[in-house]
C-alpha cells in the first residue's frame, strides 16, 4: 500500500508488546540486541494481525518514552523493519507496517476439493455441514407443489417472491425488530447479497473497514470490486471487538462501508455483546459510515442456556445505518443459494433497481423450498439437528487437536463453525501446503487476513467428527512434524477452498 489507513499509539503499541510472552531461552543461548527484539516483537504482532498492515506507528521519540528505551533503539528497529519490507516510511507522512512483496497474500486457488479426491483427503477447508435431512428432501417436496401458480408467470422477481420477503420480515419482527417486508430482498445467498451492497455503496476505490481477521471469501470479493480494506485488529481469544479501535478507525479513516460479523465471528468464533452492538453502531453513525452485519451464523449457538444479544439493527432503529445480511447457507445447507437482506426500504429500491445489471433474481423453486421450510416450523427443526451435528464435531475436533497437538492454542466458541487456532510458531501457509502432502486440506491464517497477516494460524472447522476429527488431527501433527523439520514446500500457493 501506498499510504497508511489506520494508526496505532505509542500507550497502545506498547501494550502490545508487553502482552507477547518471551520464550525462555536455551542454554547458551545469547539474547538478541533490544533494536532486534522490538523490531521481532513488531512483525510478530503484524503477522499475527494484532497490529494491522498499512497501520501508522508512532513517531520514533514517542514509542521511545512509552517503552523507556532510546531513540536510537526505536530507529534501529524501525530501519531493520523497513529492509526486511515490514515497514513503509515517506518523508511528512510518518512510517506504516507492511508486509514484504515475496510474501503476498494467498488469494487464489479457492476452488472445492475435486469429487476424486474426497476418498483420501479430510476437507478441513469448507465450513459446512451436510444437509439435516429429512427436511431438504421435504422443502423441496413442498416447494414442487406450490410452484404451478408461479410456472404461469416469467419468474423473475427481483426484490424476491412476496411470500418468502413477508416470512423473512415476520421473524425479525418476532425477534424484536419491527420489519416490513419492503425493508428485505432475497439474493442468491451472503455473498450476492454483500456483493451488491458493495456495487451500490463502494465504488472503486472506497475504502471499507473489515475485522482483522475476518471472512476470507467476503475479503476477496471486495478486493475484485476493487475497495480498499481497511483492517481492524479484533482482540485476543473471544474477546472480539476493540471499540476503541473502531472509534479511531471509523474517525480517522472515514470509510463508506465497514463489514462486521457479530454473530459467532468467522473465523474466530467470537460473539459480540450488546455493548459492543451498540457501540459499533453509534461509531458508524458518527463516522458517516454504512455498517454491514452478517448474520450467516447467528443461530449456530452450541451451549443450552445461551442468550443471544439482541440484533445489531435493533440499535439503529431509523435504519439508516446498519444493513444485515442473512442466509440459509450455514444454518440450514451451504447448496441452499438462498440469502436476504434487510435495510431501509429506500435502500432495498435501489439495491432491487440495480439488479437488473447483474443476475436479475433468485431461483423460484429455492425461495419456495425456504419459505416452506419457515412457513411449517421445519426450519427450526432443521436447524436444531444442524446445531447438533455443530456441537458433536466441535468437541471432537477440540478434543482430537488438544491431544494430538498440545502446543496449539485457541478458544472455545459457544457457536459457529470455526475454531481460530495459533499453530505454536508454525507458518500457517507452510502447513497447509504440508497438509496437502499428508492428506488433510486446511485453509492458512492469511487467508483471513489483508496483506498476508496471520501467518501463525490456520482454521478449523467443525465438519468432520468422531473417527474423522481424530484422523484429522493425526493428519495435521504430521503436516506440522513436516513443516518442523523444514522439508521443502516448493515454490506453489496453498490451494484451499474457504467457505
Amino acid at each position: 500500500m501506498a499510504q497508511w489507513t489506520s494508526a496505532v499509539g505509542a500507550a497502545q503499541l506498547a501494550r502490545l508488546l508487553n502482552s507477547q510472552q518471551e520464550r525462555p531461552a536455551g542454554p547458551g543461548t545469547r539474547r538478541p540486541p533490544a533494536y532486534r527484539a522490538l523490531a521481532d516483537g513488531i512483525r510478530l504482532l503484524v503477522l499475527e494481525g494484532r497490529v494491522p498492515v498499512a497501520a501508522r506507528l508512532p513517531a520514533e521519540r514517542e514509542l521511545a518514552l512509552s517503552l523507556s528505551v532510546s531513540r536510537t533503539t526505536v530507529a534501529a528497529a524501525y530501519e531493520a523493519l523497513r529492509a526486511e519490507g515490514f515497514l513503509e516510511s515517506r518523508r511528512g507522512a510518518g512510517s506504516w507496517t507492511a508486509v514484504p512483496a515475496g510474501n503476498p497474500l494467498p488469494a487464489r486457488g479457492l476452488e472445492p476439493l475435486p469429487p476424486e479426491a474426497l476418498g483420501s483427503v479430510i476437507d478441513l477447508g469448507c465450513a459446512a455441514l451436510p444437509a439435516p435431512e429429512p427436511w431438504l428432501t421435504r422443502a423441496v417436496q413442498g416447494a414442487l407443489e406450490e410452484l404451478p401458480p408461479y410456472a404461469h408467470t416469467h419468474g423473475d422477481y427481483p426484490a424476491g417472491l412476496p411470500a418468502l420477503r413477508s416470512m423473512i420480515a415476520e421473524r425479525y419482527t418476532a425477534r424484536g425488530i419491527p420489519t416490513m417486508p419492503e425493508q428485505i430482498m432475497v439474493t442468491t445467498g451472503a455473498m450476492g447479497a454483500i456483493d451488491a451492497i458493495c456495487h451500490l455503496f463502494a465504488g472503486r476505490g472506497e475504502r471499507i473497514a473489515v475485522e482483522s481477521p475476518s471472512y476470507a471469501n467476503i475479503l476477496q470479493l471486495m478486493r475484485e470490486a476493487g475497495a480498499r480494506l481497511v483492517p481492524v485488529a479484533m482482540a485476543e481469544g473471544l474477546a472480539g471487538w476493540d471499540m476503541d479501535r473502531w472509534r479511531q478507525v471509523l474517525r480517522d479513516a472515514a470509510p463508506r462501508l465497514a463489514y462486521v460479523v457479530a454473530d459467532f465471528h468467522n473465523p474466530t468464533g467470537a460473539l459480540a455483546d450488546e455493548g459492543r452492538r451498540r457501540g459499533l453502531v453509534e461509531a458508524a453513525r458518527s463516522a458517516g459510515t454504512v455498517l454491514v452485519v452478517d448474520e450467516t451464523m447467528s443461530e449456530l449457538h452450541l451451549e443450552d442456556g445461551l442468550d443471544m444479544p439482541r440484533p445489531v439493527c435493533g440499535f439503529d432503529p431509523a435504519g439508516s445505518t446498519v444493513i444485515t445480511v442473512g442466509s440459509a447457507s450455514k444454518a440450514f445447507w451451504a447448496g441452499m443459494r438462498i440469502g436476504w437482506v434487510r435495510a431501509a426500504p429506500d435502500v432495498i429500491r435501489s439495491l432491487v433497481a440495480a439488479r437488473a445489471y447483474a443476475d436479475l433474481g433468485t431461483p423460484v423453486l429455492e425461495q419456495l423450498a425456504v419459505n416452506w421450510l419457515l412457513s411449517t416450523g421445519g426450519w427450526e427443526q432443521a436447524v436444531d439437528i444442524r446445531r447438533g451435528q455443530a456441537r458433536e464435531n466441535r468437541d471432537a475436533l477440540v478434543a482430537a487437536v488438544r491431544r494430538e497437538l498440545p502446543g496449539w492454542e485457541f478458544s472455545v466458541p459457544r457457536g459457529g463453525l470455526t475454531l481460530w487456532v495459533r499453530t505454536g510458531g508454525l507458518s500457517g501457509s507452510r502447513l497447509a501446503e504440508m497438509g496437502e502432502r499428508v492428506g488433510v486440506r486446511v485453509p492458512s491464517g492469511p487467508r483471513f487476513g489483508v496483506d498476508g497477516a496471520f501467518e501463525g494460524y490456520v482454521r478449523l472447522p467443525f465438519t468432520v467428527g468422531g473417527a474423522v476429527a481424530e484422523e484429522a488431527a493425526v493428519r495435521l501433527a504430521a503436516a506440522a512434524r513436516l513443516v518442523e523439520s523444514g522439508a521443502s514446500t516448493g515454490n506453489e500457493a496453498p490451494r484451499t477452498f474457504v467457505a
